[in-house]
């Protein structure tokens, strides 16, 4: 038999060890179990997100609790500098009434975004509460389908372990040469080897030249032009 013929039958069995490992890695219920892990990962990250805007809030509540007590502080000196000292002027009764109107502007602002934060802090719970609750459902459907699918798997992963080792011995009185070409054209065109029809390259069809087709037929290595593949009779 020669090479090329062997080197076909070789590629019958790789090829079938190859459809199988694609199957697995199509199969419905692994494509799920993709969906349901990204999915509980972009949750996790929400989750997070909502966390450290949780966090923040906290310490930005903790910094206007702050501001404001400073500010009723100020106010109540100005009363009892308003109290204790004399008047002299205008000017004077105008000062202390710009820095009245000040303070009171400033904690005017310190109250209303207070009240901003805690209806935001209102609804980051929940959505936190919300988050938690679909990370629940999310692992408690990810967990069985897993190991239905682990079960699967291992039952096909011994099938392709049988594959592999019969292809493994249709290797064996191959040119080491012709494996490693076979095993390079493979990386761009599958499967690697494609017959002779018609006088056209099995795999896409492309036609050859009568001096082409009389090279393929005298058993010469030949490769396609257009597809890269080995064309064997």
């Amino acid at each position: 038999m020669s090479q090329l013929e062997l080197l076909w039958q070789y590629q019958q069995a790789d090829v079938e060890v190859d459809n199988l490992e694609m199957s697995l890695r199509r199969s419905p219920k692994r494509q799920k179990l993709v969906k349901l892990r990204d999915s509980f990962q972009d949750l996790q990250k929400s989750l997070k997100q909502v966390e450290d805007e949780v966090l923040a809030m906290l310490d930005r509540t903790d910094a206007l609790k702050d501001a404001i007590s400073l500010s009723e502080d100020q106010i109540k000196q100005l009363q009892n500098r308003i109290q204790n000292e004399t008047l002299e002027s205008s000017e004077q009764v105008r000062d202390y009434i710009d820095e009245a109107q000040r303070i009171t502007v400033s904690l005017n602002d310190y109250e209303h975004e207070t009240r901003r934060i805690r209806k935001s802090a209102a609804d980051r719970d929940r959505l936190q509460r919300d988050l938690k609750v679909r990370l629940i459902a999310a692992r408690e459907e990810f967990i069985p389908l897993r190991e239905e699918y682990d079960s699967e798997y291992k039952q096909a992963q011994e099938q392709v372990v049988k594959l592999r080792a019969k292809a493994e011995e249709k290797r064996e009185g191959i040119e080491a040469e012709l494996l490693e070409k076979y095993n390079t054209i493979k990386q761009h065109s599958i499967p690697p080897i494609a017959r002779l029809q018609n006088g056209q390259c099995g795999g896409c069809n492309m036609s050859f030249p009568s001096s082409v087709l009389h090279n393929i037929k005298n058993g010469k290595l030949v490769e396609c032009e257009t597809c890269g593949r080995m064309v064997i009779t």
